[in-house]
C-alpha cells in the first residue's frame, strides 16, 4: 500500500527541491548529500527518502521541474508575436538572470558530471538540451523569414553554436565573478546574427540590455 501523505508533503518537496537546485547549481550533483540538504532544512535524511527514495529520484525530478520552468520561460520569450531577433534576446536573458544570482544553468552543471549520472538523469538532461536547441531552431527559421536574423548555415547547427555558447560563456564567467564577461559574449553572439548592415530590428533595445553597464 502507498504511504498516505500529510497536506504539507508537497510544500515539503518543493522546498527539498529548492535546497537541492540551489546545491546543484552551486556545487554540481556529486557535490551535496541527503545530509545537506536535512541540515539546510531541518528535516531528517528519513524525511528526504520519503519524498525522494534516491538521490537520483531526486536528481531525475530536479530535471523534469527546470526544464518545465526553462519551457514557461521560452513560451514567454515567443508571446505577443515578438520578433525573431527578440526572441533570441529574451532567450540570452534568461542564462543571465541565473548567471546574475551566482549560479549556473542546472542542465549545465550536471552535463559537467554527466558521466557519473545515472541513465534516466543523463537522457533527461540531453532531453533538455534537445527541448532548448529545437526552440532556438524554429526561432532562428522565423528570424530568416522575417529579416530579423542572419546566419550562415543550417539553424539547427546555429541553434547548436547558440546553446553552447551560452553555456560555455557562463562557465568562463563564473571563475571571475564578473557577469561582463557574459553580458559581452552574450551581445557578441546575437550582433552576429544580426542582418547585414547591423540594423537589430525590433531586438533592439533587447540587444542594448545585453550589453555591459
Amino acid at each position: 500500500m502507498a504511504a498516505r501523505r500529510g497536506p504539507d508533503d508537497a510544500g515539503t518537496a518543493a522546498r527539498i527541491l529548492d535546497v537541492a537546485e540551489g546545491l546543484v547549481q552551486v556545487r554540481g550533483f556529486n557535490g551535496f548529500s541527503y545530509a545537506d540538504i536535512a541540515a539546510e532544512l531541518q528535516i531528517t535524511k528519513a524525511a528526504l527518502h520519503y519524498h525522494f527514495a534516491t538521490k537520483a529520484d531526486l536528481g531525475e525530478a530536479l530535471i523534469a521541474r527546470y526544464a518545465a520552468r526553462f519551457a514557461e520561460a521560452l513560451s514567454a520569450a515567443g508571446s505577443a508575436g515578438a520578433a525573431a531577433s527578440a526572441r533570441l534576446a529574451a532567450y540570452a536573458d534568461v542564462y543571465l538572470r541565473v548567471l546574475s544570482d551566482r549560479k549556473m544553468c542546472l542542465c549545465g552543471m550536471l552535463a559537467a558530471e554527466y558521466q557519473t549520472l545515472p541513465r534516466p538523469m543523463q537522457d533527461a538532461v540531453i532531453g533538455f538540451f534537445d527541448q532548448n536547441e529545437s526552440w532556438l531552431e524554429q526561432v532562428l527559421e522565423l528570424g530568416r523569414e522575417d529579416g530579423t536574423l542572419e546566419f550562415a548555415g543550417s539553424a539547427r547547427d546555429t541553434a547548436r553554436m547558440i546553446v553552447a555558447s551560452l553555456e560555455g560563456a557562463m562557465l568562463v564567467a563564473r571563475p571571475y565573478g564578473d557577469i561582463a564577461r557574459f553580458q559581452a559574449a552574450s551581445a557578441n553572439l546575437l550582433a552576429g546574427l544580426a542582418p547585414s548592415g547591423g540594423q537589430a530590428g525590433p531586438a533592439g533595445p533587447l540587444l542594448a540590455a545585453s550589453q555591459p553597464a
